[in-house]
């Protein structure tokens, strides 16, 4: 049958953690896999409202073809968003997508030939990696510190590749919950300046903030050499299946060739619908709500973390987002782990995937955004337990 099947299919795998979200089919699994926002703060009841009101105002329109470009009011509103934080973008250089991972396929549908070099963060958001190797992109990988990438290994990649992009999730990244700081931005920025590198600032949690101050978008610092991509999955509701992609007007142009062979145009009545909504309601509001929320759960995972794990496994302490990224110690596998852990009912993303070139085989990523305070206590004890269980059991196979 692979005669049947472009190239490109037998180097692009599924997504791994679709497929684990499988396993949470069984209603008595607590899950700490899936990147999902917490259906109790969907606003259910305003975008009905918004839907009704839509409808009844507009509704031959909304039913209809409509532009690739997207909703005219939902474009203007991110525009004012962007602006509020200080980036003056037009409204014609945003272009809605199928969420933002349709953006990411766009952006390898017109910049990638096969064999391009890309950088991706080590670890790097595994939807990019899937959607980029479609593509059959060269991965640079370059190291994340604690505050961003490592500029030692970026400036010598620079130097070594001269690499046509560069993925970054520079707020509360997937999967490490790394934010890179102002100093690490600005670096960045130096190293990048007078090169051809086209830098890809994803930030699909950056409005997801409950602890320390915002920082400035990369585009502050880069210009026009800066691709934004954005979502109102995480800040509206995942099922709107919308994103858009923030450019100059020369990519603009060529995304809207390459959306247009892919779909005409973004789910018009999702667009109109959301528009009405962010028009009627006060989304800082809600996301005062998301953010108290989050705060309190990710607080409640890692202090029964800071109690109930080994000390020698260690995690990072997010300021925002929806994950927290756990390091175990050399030689013990998340895999080995997660078998463990499955027999206790719990679940989470090994480390593996997310790395292009290899390694993590003792890291694991866990959501917090999804699960109450209940499930969070006994899921964090059932996952301590099993990791004691695989010290013990990887103790017992070292050599005496």
């Amino acid at each position: 049958m692979d005669h049947y099947f472009a190239n490109r299919m037998h180097n692009t795998q599924k997504s791994f953690i679709r497929e684990i979200l499988k396993v949470t089919q069984d209603t008595e699994v607590i899950s700490f896999a899936g990147g999902l926002p917490n259906p109790d703060f969907f606003p259910i009841e305003e975008l009905s409202a918004a839907s009704t009101k839509a409808m009844a105002e507009q509704g031959r329109n909304m039913l209809q073809y409509s532009t690739t470009e997207g909703h005219g009011p939902l474009r203007e509103y991110i525009a004012a968003r962007y602006a509020q934080k200080g980036l003056m973008v037009s409204p014609d250089d945003i272009l809605i997508t199928n969420g933002s991972q349709q953006g990411l396929d766009l952006i390898g549908k017109i910049f990638l030939n096969k064999g391009d070099k890309m950088i991706m963060e080590r670890p790097g958001y595994l939807g990019a990696i899937q959607a980029f190797a479609m593509y059959e992109a060269e991965f640079l990988p370059v190291p994340l510190l604690a505050d961003g990438i490592d500029p030692q290994v970026l400036e010598t990649t620079l130097q070594n590749h001269n690499p046509k992009l560069f993925y970054s999730v520079p707020n509360f990244q997937n999967p490490s919950g790394v934010t890179y700081s102002e100093a690490a931005r600005r670096r960045t920025a130096e190293l990048l300046h007078g090169r051809d590198t086209i830098f890809i600032e994803d930030n699909p949690y950056g409005e997801l903030r409950f602890a320390g101050e915002d920082l400035p978008s990369m585009k502050s610092y880069l210009g026009d050499n800066t691709i934004l991509l954005g979502s109102f999955a995480k800040v509206v509701a995942p099922g709107v299946r919308l994103g858009w992609i923030c450019a100059r007007p020369e990519f603009i142009d060529k995304f809207i060739i390459a959306k247009q062979a892919a779909d005409l145009h973004s789910n018009y009545l999702s667009q109109c619908i959301v528009a009405q909504y962010l028009q009627d309601n006060d989304l800082d509001a809600h996301l005062t709500t998301i953010k108290a929320a989050y705060k309190k759960q990710c607080d409640l995972m890692t202090n029964l973390m800071d109690e109930l794990f080994p000390p020698e496994v260690t995690f990072i302490r997010p300021e925002g987002g929806m994950f927290l990224w756990v390091t175990l110690p050399e030689g013990v596998s998340s895999l080995k782990l997660f078998e463990e852990a499955a027999k206790l009912k719990v679940v989470f993303v090994p480390g593996q995937p997310f790395y292009v070139d290899g390694g993590g085989e003792n890291t694991l990523r866990l959501n917090f955004s999804n699960s109450d305070e209940a499930k969070i206590e006994t899921g964090i004890t059932h996952l301590a337990h099993a990791i004691k269980t695989l010290l013990v059991k990887n103790s017992s196979l070292q050599p005496v």
